[in-house]
């Protein structure tokens, strides 16, 4: 059962339906597996949880 993670910062929930849906399919074509085979994992960050440079992206959004 092959497994998709993806970890990024906070996102609606069509985008997140979005991924599973497109990431899903372009696996199973990829690798030849059937996409109900597929688990897709989202793990939202937010910007508190994410250092860019040393900077939390929390902090560069108010510069």
């Amino acid at each position: 059962m092959p497994v998709i993670t993806v970890e990024a910062g906070q996102l609606t929930k069509e985008q997140k339906a979005e991924l599973a849906r497109e990431l899903t399919a372009s696996a199973s074509r990829i690798m030849g597996v059937p996409e109900q085979a597929f688990i897709a994992l989202i793990k939202e960050n937010s910007p508190d949880n994410i250092g860019i440079g040393g900077v939390l992206l929390s902090e560069r959004r108010k510069s």
